[in-house]
């Protein structure tokens, strides 16, 4: 009876349940990365073909495509919030590691500057309602309400692992990845179609750029009533061609996401035994040297300065851009020889780091490493383009000294701190040991040759402690004596990050807000034309922005992990 009434013991909640193991996961995705890449080849068809003034196709083709599309993806993420993730055991794992708070706080911020983008954007096309199609002042309409539902969609999802209408939701999250795709795609052919426009202009070739403008657009040749001649309209104008940046940011930052999404439809998760590590609170100057920080601190009031100077020197006009040329391309010169030597030490310091290297499987670090590598191309070809026409081109000055060192330097200095960020987010933990070979018993070396001698033996009597120290003491003794090392080298890496992360977001800066030597400086616009110019810069320059964001949220969880 007693026995009966005895309580036993507590039951531990239930795991989730998934579904049934797909049978054939990859058919999936085939399906989905086949759709995504139709879609997007008929979207880069229209939006270049609509770049060009002698294609008749207009901007209202590729407005409606863009609008059409936006609506797609909208509906798909409707239903998959509200029928989808409803379904019994939809999301029965969470991805811990995807979508951390960082990249979904630069999700809300882009998305915020793309929202007054699009606010600028209506207002620009309402200015001269009558002579413009509706789908001009539909589309930014749509984009926004595209984005809030969005933005929501990615904050609340961001971690899902979902194990219902699998097909369904992998073609749904590829279109709208190819969604954001196009979205970036049509923002850098406009922008770069505004830039040649605005340097026609200012060579005194006005009146055909406007006509071309007009034709391109499907405008009637020489209707003066959709010049922008009000100053209302003229800061629309100027205020979202401002803002792009921006939106080609907020598309990229959403792509990330929603392929890790992808990646994580149908997969179940286990956690790795010995291997989960709660990070402590973060505060960015415990336990460093104050140098890293300090430094990179200086560095980017400086480099703050130095930005507004450029902006002032070059947007004033005059005999004063080469001055601001000189400065900036100074200024850059130092923090990338700077960064270049400290992501060179960081790694030399790793030589001498005996944590064990954290080989499990990590889609979100498998991702991040990735868009390290393929963000730093868009920067390694303007580089490259800029040594060339250094090298090759007539003018051997000091301007043209400048831009070849600063070309060299940033290719340095993308592929050292890309070395370094790498290995060290393939660090484990702090006392994260390598697998030690395991320890033999003190009676294990012993050997007996008369069998019946071992069974009148008494069990083996422990060792003192002071002849033989078990290797458990031992290796406590190894860890007293390396701690003060560990810890110095730990110091080190943390400064090594915030200064390298301070580094990171004022070089963000300075081409995220306007900062433009690719065109004020004329050596590479003499060589290759600006047309050429134009396009090589406005295609590879956003992977770089997004390249400094990224290093940027890196680094800190680098510091996190030192």
């Amino acid at each position: 009876m007693s026995e009966e009434l005895a309580p036993g013991p507590k039951e531990s909640p239930p795991a989730p349940r998934a579904g049934p193991r797909e049978v054939w996961k990859k058919g999936g995705r085939l399906l989905s990365v086949l759709l995504a890449a139709n879609v997007l080849l008929l979207a880069c068809t229209l939006i270049s073909g609509g770049a060009f003034n002698k294609v008749a196709v207009y901007d209202t083709d590729v407005f409606a495509l863009l609008t059409t599309m936006m609506l797609l993806a909208m509906l798909w993420i409707l239903f998959y919030l509200l029928r989808t993730v409803r379904c019994p055991c939809a999301v029965p794992y969470r991805d811990a590691h995807a979508g951390p708070i960082w990249l979904r706080g630069g999700l809300v911020l882009f998305g915020i500057c793309t929202l007054i983008m699009d606010i600028f954007k209506t207002g620009y096309y309402s200015s001269f309602f009558e002579c413009q199609s509706a789908i001009k002042i539909l589309h930014p309409v749509i984009q926004a309400v595209f984005v809030i539902i969005q933005t929501y969609f990615l904050w609340v999802s961001a971690k899902d692992c979902v194990h219902v209408h699998l097909n369904l939701t992998r073609c749904g999250l590829m279109f709208t990845l190819t969604t954001n795709l196009a979205i970036w795609m049509a923002a850098v052919v406009d922008e770069s179609v505004h830039q040649s426009h605005s340097y026609s202009s200012s060579h005194s070739n006005a009146s055909h750029a406007h006509l071309a403008s007009d034709q391109r657009a499907g405008n009637p040749v020489g209707g003066d009533s959709c010049l922008c001649s009000t100053a209302v309209c003229q800061i629309f104008q100027q205020g979202y061609f401002y803002l792009y940046p921006f939106n080609i940011e907020y598309s990229l930052f959403a792509s990330t996401m929603l392929y890790v999404m992808w990646k994580n439809v149908g997969r179940f998760l286990a956690s790795a035994p010995g291997h989960s590590h709660t990070p402590s609170p973060l505060s960015l100057f415990r336990e460093t040297f104050f140098a890293g920080p300090v430094l990179g601190l200086l560095l980017f009031v400086v480099g703050l300065a130095v930005f507004i100077i450029y902006e002032v020197q070059v947007g004033g006009g005059g005999g004063r851009t080469r001055q601001a040329l000189v400065i900036y391309y100074s200024f850059n010169i130092v923090c990338l020889g700077l960064t270049t030597l400290v992501s060179l030490s960081g790694s030399i310091i790793y030589r001498f780091d005996h944590r064990a290297m954290d080989h499990h499987k990590n889609p979100t670090r498998t991702l991040d490493v990735a868009l390290l590598m393929g963000a730093a191309l868009g920067q390694y070809a303007i580089s490259y383009y800029s040594i060339v026409a250094v090298v090759a081109g007539t003018p051997q000055d000091l301007l043209a000294g400048l831009d070849l060192t600063h070309a060299l330097l940033m290719i340095a200095q993308h592929t050292f701190q890309n070395i370094f960020i790498i290995e060290s987010l393939h660090r484990g933990p702090p006392g994260a040991e390598p697998h030690s070979t395991p320890t033999k018993e003190p009676c294990q070396n012993l050997t007996f040759t008369n069998l019946d001698a071992f069974h009148t033996l008494p069990a083996c009597p422990p060792t003192p402690r002071l002849v033989s120290p078990s290797p458990a003491d031992q290796r406590e003794a190894v860890a007293i004596i390396s701690a003060p090392r560990s810890q110095w080298r730990r110091r080190c890496l943390r400064d090594i990050s915030l200064f390298l992360l301070l580094c990171n977001v004022i070089l963000w800066i300075m081409p995220a807000f306007g900062a433009r030597p690719h065109f004020s400086n004329t050596v590479e616009v003499d060589f290759y034309g600006y047309s050429l110019w134009a396009a090589i810069v406005n295609i590879c320059l956003p992977f770089g922005i997004f390249y400094r964001m990224h290093a940027v949220s890196s680094l800190l969880e680098v510091y996190v992990l030192s």
